[in-house]
């Protein structure tokens, strides 16, 4: 199966796609696809990368994710059941050429904008999950119509942004297994020393050549992004854990400087450890 670029399995006569996923864990291998996903995640946590940013996905959440946009969900394996997630893949013209020009659905240009760098909604979520749980049982015409009202909740709620920035070239396969590599080295050793040479090495390149490909890619060095991912794993310890010190939280995650830590966390999340713990707290 090719890492880049990912083709989605499509019924015939089918020009919107509906999928199951109930596993272990996701399809964790950055890929790319033409068509654009909205996903409802039933069951299942983990880290969601998305261009170039690293963020968490938990249940309930629901994401859009635009054409051809490097993605990868990779599943925690000690969530408590098993990853499930229900999925709608279609493109700008798999309803006709000129289906989303028509006045009706002007109101979409501006969310299809907005879904080129990825979005997870943030209202409304209830009304969406209901939707999607009538999908299975559905007929064609059935799903086509929740579809679109999937869409015009999108169009009316308020939505955040998975990614930053997004590197415009389609993916070959052999930079697609390179980054895969790459990012998959990150995320499962990030609690460990990383050396440039060892990464460099997974991508098949010099450390300088690596460095420049990287960050032309992703707009950010490989240790920027390896900071993001420690960081990440450092709130879902802070969050869970309510016993765990934060120095424990820091350490576990691949920091050896408790003062490196705070500036780091302070940096990419405003505000300190301790009172990104209280503000999850008092959330509860």
């Amino acid at each position: 199966m090719k890492v880049l670029p990912f083709k989605i399995p499509k019924p015939e006569n089918s020009a919107l796609i509906y999928q199951v996923d109930r596993t272990q864990g996701f399809y964790d291998k950055l890929h790319q696809h033409e068509e654009i996903q909205i996903s409802l995640i039933l069951e299942g946590e983990g880290d969601l990368v998305v261009g170039d940013t690293i963020s968490r996905y938990k249940k309930n959440d629901i994401v859009m994710i635009g054409e051809n946009l490097p993605h990868l969900f990779r599943s925690d394996m000690t969530y408590p059941s098993d990853s499930h997630m229900l999925t709608l893949f279609f493109t700008k013209d798999s309803f006709g050429d000129f289906f989303f020009d028509l006045i009706e659905l002007k109101s979409l240009n501006a969310l299809f904008r907005k879904v080129d760098s990825g979005i997870r909604l943030l209202e409304h979520q209830e009304e969406v999950r209901k939707l999607f749980l009538e999908l299975e049982n559905a007929s064609q015409l059935e799903r086509f119509i929740c579809f679109l009202k999937i869409l015009n909740y999108f169009t009316l709620s308020k939505t955040e942004s998975l990614s930053s920035f997004i590197y415009q070239k389609v993916y070959s396969e052999d930079e697609g297994v390179r980054m895969s590599n790459v990012m998959n080295y990150a995320i499962n050793e990030f609690s460990k020393e990383i050396k440039l040479e060892k990464v460099a090495d997974l991508a098949n390149m010099t450390p300088n050549a690596f460095c420049r490909y990287f960050k032309h890619r992703t707009n950010k060095t490989f240790f920027q992004f390896l900071t993001e991912i420690r960081i990440e794993n450092a709130c879902r310890l802070i969050e869970r854990n309510k016993d765990l010190s934060i120095a424990e939280a820091s350490y576990q995650s691949g920091f050896k400087n408790m003062s490196n830590f705070n500036r780091k966390f302070r940096q990419y999340k405003g505000m300190t450890p301790t009172n990104y713990r209280k503000q999850k707290a008092n959330r509860e």
